[in-house]
Formats: structure tokens, C-alpha cells, sequence
């Protein structure tokens, strides 16, 4: 019963009547689906009414006050910053083109909901969500965010796939593609998070650009069907990548068409971005780092293979690298580096005889750390765990240079550091290093201890560090043992 106008559970007697309606909804919903004659259109339309009617009924069983009023008719003040793409009709089965839903639901989730800021002229959205809903969306061009600076919006929850009239070498999201007319703040973007996508480029172009944006995270995201790159990241600043999967064909690894992968897993041609657990399983290059400062961690690459013409990991920023490699598996591709300047890679494992090559451009490599990797071939001859690719010029400028303690099995361990001994009785010993150390001809530093067994006690002196090797001569003929160390480290 209804006193003064409400229930007796305290809630508006018109609450009671709108329920009436929703069951009304969905007793013709159920009609239409078994209808198998309705057009896909309007069993689209009902899908969505539905639902609209089953998140109306959630939050009347919330005790939250009802809104009847489209998404876009009251201000960002007064409702939910939390947009839905389903209640713009956007098609969650993929088969209607969903472009222009999502291009006003963008709208409406940048609409700013007050005078905050991020960085200088960067519009603080406060946390708006646009949400997917867990649909699978087909797309005619490319989703962007406005060209005026806004920040702290997260889009998540659901799969793009581009439609095939998609247009040539764009990408299915661009934060920033245009920053040109950006006129406002130094940074187009901030504090934009990209999480729980699946992103089909389908072979039209690129899955994500992030171009001149602070503070981005991509996170648990799955991109594919790619032809120029996954993820391009371009100037800015502190890009975050981490969780998620990409790869030009969908392949859990000797795919028949290896031999043809095109493409770049992730492009990084900014600073101070970071790349963490990620697997790229499928292009021609999985990383490409053209910025200073970037570090990649728990990173997997089994995109192409290297005797395939593939690339793991290229770092082409020549003269000031300033990158970090760290705990990394490198399954049967390689890491390339162009005069390396303050390269560390450390803790990570090379498979498949995939190594580390040092490529000269203008003959320069200082501050160079290859440390405490693991290493295994798959025997024959051996590859070399490092090697100097000096087919444009040779390394001229060298200096704090250390590749030690690395685990070697079936390849050629190459050191910047050696230690060998030798036995004999005579007065000259010499101790070959060519086969161990890096660079040829190239020695800085030796130290020996000479062993004798004998009742002699012989003067005994370094008579010559030449083609990496070292004679050691006593002045008098005995029977020794000479130990050497030697190492290449610094100029």
C-alpha cells in the first residue's frame, strides 16, 4: 500500500511502476529473441534497452535516485563519470560500425568537470571512465582524444577490431596522432590509462600511438593484426607498458610464415618510458628504442627469428643509448645496439643462439655493461655470445667497457675480461687470449703470477702484450706454471 505517495518500503510509489515497466521490457525482449526473423538492427536496439533496463534496476536495488534522461543530457557535475558505449549504441556484437557511438561517448567522458588541472593547461577529468562494457566494437576510424589537453581518463574493458575500409597506416587509438594543433600545454596528454583492450588493426596499420603524452599506462592489453607497429610511442615523457601481449599474427611460435613478419612490436622514440612483462610474439622487430633513459624488464621476444633477419631488441639511438635491459628472454632473437653509450643488460636469458651485437656507426661504444646473462645455443660451430658488428667502420672511441660473468653453453663466450694459465719447462710461456676476448688486439691491463717447482729462482719479467696475447719469459730454464689475467675494460 501507498502512503502519502510511497511505498511502504520508503521508496516513491512511481519506483514500483517503473519496475512494472522494465518487466514489461524485458517479457517483449524475450519475445523479439525468439523471434528468428527480427533484423539484426533492431535486435541490436533491444540489446541495448536491456541492457540500459538491467543497470536502471541495479542501481534502484542500490537505493541509488533514478535518472531518466539520456547520457549526454545532464551536466558532468550532477551524474556518473563513467560512460558506457552500449548507451550510445555502440554494437557490442561487431557487426554494426560503432565509430560515431564512441566518438560521442568520448566527447561526453572528456567534457570537463570543473576548473582542476594536471600539468599547466592540462584539464584534470577527474577519473572518467569510458567503459566497453566487454564488447567487441568494429571501428571505421581511428578513436582519438580532443586536441585540447586533458588528463586522468582510463578507457578499458572490451576488444576494437578496425573495419576493412579502415583507413591505410593509422592507428585503431591515437592520443595525440594530430598534437600539431595542439597549441595549449607542451604536453597533449596526461595520465591516460589504456587497460584491458584487445585491439585488431587488421592489417590496416598501427594498434596504439601515443604522441608527445605524460604518464601514460597501457595495461593488459592485446594487439594483433598489425602492419607498421603495435605500440608507437613518441616524444613525451614516462609511458608505462606493462601485462600485455602483442604480436603482428596470432601464433604461439613456428608459424609458417615467420620469414614474412613485417612490423614493429613496440616503437619507443621517447625518454624515460618503461616496458615491463610484456610478450611480443610475432614482427620483424619486437622492441625498437630510438629515446635516452628507457628501461625494459621481464620482457619476452619470440617475434622473428634472428637467422630469419629478425630483431629482438634494436636500440638505435647511436652515441647516447642510456638503456637498461634487465631480466629479459630473448628466444631465438637478438639485441642490436648502435654505439652503444651506457648499455646494461643484465639477468636476462638468450636462446637459440640469439646474443647480443654491438654495431658501430661512427666507431664509438662507452660505458657498456653485458653482465650475468644466461646463454645457450644450439651447438655446431658456436656463435659468439657478443659480437662486434664493425662492417661500417671499426669501434675507435672505446671506454668502460664489461662483459664478464655470463653462463655459456653451446656458444662462444666473448669477455671483456680472461684468465688462463700455462705449464712448461723453458723460459718462455705464452698465453693465447683471441679466442675469449671481444675486441682484437686490444689488451689494457695484465697481471701474472709465475709458479716454479723447481729449487730455481728465476728472475722472470712481461716481455709482450701483442694480437691478445702475452709472453711471459724467465731468464733461465725451469719448470712453471704462469697464470695470467688480463682485461679490455678501459681506453
Amino acid at each position: 500500500m501507498a502512503v502519502n505517495g510511497r511505498l511502504r518500503s520508503g521508496r516513491p510509489a512511481h519506483h514500483f511502476l517503473f519496475i512494472l515497466g522494465i518487466a514489461a521490457i524485458f517479457s517483449v525482449s524475450d519475445i523479439v529473441t525468439a523471434n528468428s526473423s527480427i533484423s539484426v538492427d533492431l535486435f541490436r536496439r533491444q540489446q541495448i534497452t536491456r541492457h540500459r533496463s538491467e543497470s536502471i534496476l541495479a542501481a534502484l536495488a542500490d537505493g541509488n535516485a533514478l535518472s531518466l534522461t539520456t547520457p549526454s543530457s545532464s551536466s558532468p557535475q550532477s551524474r556518473s563519470r563513467v560512460y558506457n558505449v552500449m548507451d550510445y549504441g555502440a554494437d557490442p556484437s561487431g557487426i554494426a560500425d560503432s565509430t560515431e557511438a564512441f566518438k560521442q561517448a568520448l566527447s561526453d567522458a572528456c567534457g570537463s568537470p570543473g576548473d582542476r588541472r594536471l600539468m599547466s593547461e592540462i584539464t584534470d577529468l577527474g577519473g572518467s571512465e569510458l567503459n566497453l562494457g566487454g564488447g567487441s566494437y568494429l571501428i571505421s576510424s581511428p578513436l582519438t582524444l580532443p586536441s585540447n589537453p586533458v588528463g586522468n581518463i582510463k578507457i578499458h574493458g572490451g576488444s576494437l577490431r578496425a573495419s576493412d575500409d579502415f583507413p591505410c597506416e593509422r592507428y585503431v587509438i591515437e592520443l595525440g596522432f594530430n598534437s600539431s594543433e595542439s597549441t595549449y600545454s607542451i604536453y597533449n596528454f596526461e595520465f591516460v590509462t589504456l587497460s584491458g583492450l584487445m585491439i585488431d588493426a587488421n592489417y590496416r596499420g598501427g594498434g596504439i600511438v601515443v604522441i608527445n603524452s605524460l604518464r601514460t599506462t597501457i595495461n593488459g592489453c592485446y594487439i594483433v593484426h598489425f602492419t607498421s607497429d603495435g605500440i608507437f610511442i613518441h616524444s613525451g615523457h614516462e609511458t608505462l607498458i606493462t601485462n600485455s601481449f602483442i604480436g603482428q599474427h596470432i601464433t604461439a611460435g613456428a608459424h609458417p610464415l615467420e620469414k614474412q613478419f613485417t612490423g614493429i612490436g613496440i616503437r619507443l622514440t621517447g625518454n624515460d618510458n618503461i616496458v615491463t612483462d610484456v610478450v611480443i610474439f610475432s614482427a620483424s622487430i619486437g622492441i625498437l628504442v630510438a629515446g635516452q633513459a628507457n628501461i625494459l624488464t621481464g620482457v619476452h621476444c619470440y617475434n622473428k627469428a634472428t637467422a630469419f633477419g629478425g630483431t629482438g631488441i634494436y636500440l638505435k639511438l647511436s652515441g647516447l643509448t642510456q638503456t637498461r635491459i634487465v631480466n629479459c628472454y630473448l628466444d631465438y632473437t637478438s639485441i642490436v645496439s648502435e654505439d652503444p653509450v651506457q648499455l646494461y643488460v643484465s639477468g636476462s636469458f638468450f636462446f637459440g643462439d640469439a646474443n647480443v651485437v654491438l654495431k658501430s656507426v661512427k666507431g664509438v661504444m662507452k660505458g657498456v655493461n653485458i653482465v650475468d646473462n644466461m646463454f645457450s645455443g644450439l651447438g655446431g660451430e658456436g656463435v659468439d655470445i657478443v659480437r662486434l658488428d664493425e662492417s661500417e667502420g671499426a669501434f675507435t672511441a672505446v671506454d668502460q667497457v664489461m662483459v664478464e660473468r655470463n653462463m655459456v653453453d653451446n656458444m662462444r663466450v666473448r669477455s671483456t675480461v680472461a684468465k688462463a694459465s700455462v705449464q712448461g719447462n723453458g723460459t718462455k710461456w705464452t698465453v693465447d687470449f683471441k679466442p675469449v676476448l671481444l675486441f682484437p688486439n686490444r689488451i689494457d691491463h695484465v697481471q701474472y703470477a709465475l709458479l716454479s717447482t723447481g729449487s730455481e729462482f728465476p728472475k722472470h719479467a712481461l716481455r709482450s702484450v701483442s694480437d691478445n696475447m702475452v709472453v711471459i719469459e724467465s731468464n733461465v730454464e725451469v719448470e712453471a706454471t704462469v697464470y695470467v689475467h688480463v682485461e679490455q675494460r678501459w681506453k
